[in-house]
């Protein structure tokens, strides 16, 4: 694990002069805590100055993770953590407590629920979860990377 940050693991592949940036968050774990974390990560993006189709998508996979982890656990506060390196985004959503079998994809299409990480799949280039170490809980991540910015600022805000 990267020093400091339970969320997500060493950046390893950084190359000299590449720009890292992160940004953390706790919200109580409650249905009403999804919106708050769809506008601390549509805040953060838009100040990171990140184009608006990799904003809306991480948009996305923020509000379905922070769902599943309000949903599926019995957990009192949820972690984001979100993190720009090189041309890469990655969002790490920590619960308190998780179904020994973590999260899975149903490609059922008559469930009423369920399809929540069939998005996060098709919006991400990556992702997967891990349980969080020492303390109890899981790390749900996706990964995505992001283009150059946009020059027109209506282009570029998320």
């Amino acid at each position: 694990m990267a020093p400091g940050s339970a969320l997500i693991p060493r950046l390893t592949d950084l190359s000299p002069g590449t720009e890292a940036l992160r940004y953390c968050f706790a919200l109580p774990a409650h249905p009403e805590s999804v919106a708050g974390a769809r506008e601390l990560t549509r805040a953060r993006l838009d100040a990171w100055k990140l184009g608006r189709d990799a904003c809306d998508a991480a948009v996305l996979i923020v509000s379905e993770l922070v769902t599943n982890a309000v949903v599926h656990t019995a957990s009192s506060r949820v972690v984001c953590e979100l993190s720009r390196f090189g041309r890469r985004l990655r969002i790490a959503v920590q619960d308190q407590g998780h179904q020994p079998c973590g999260p899975r994809l149903r490609r059922s299409s008559d469930d009423e629920h369920g399809r929540g990480l069939l998005l996060v799949d098709a919006m991400s280039s990556a992702w997967g979860s891990h349980d969080a170490g020492d303390a109890s809980g899981r790390i749900v991540w996706a990964e995505l990377p992001h283009g150059a910015e946009q020059s027109s600022g209506a282009e570029r805000a998320c």
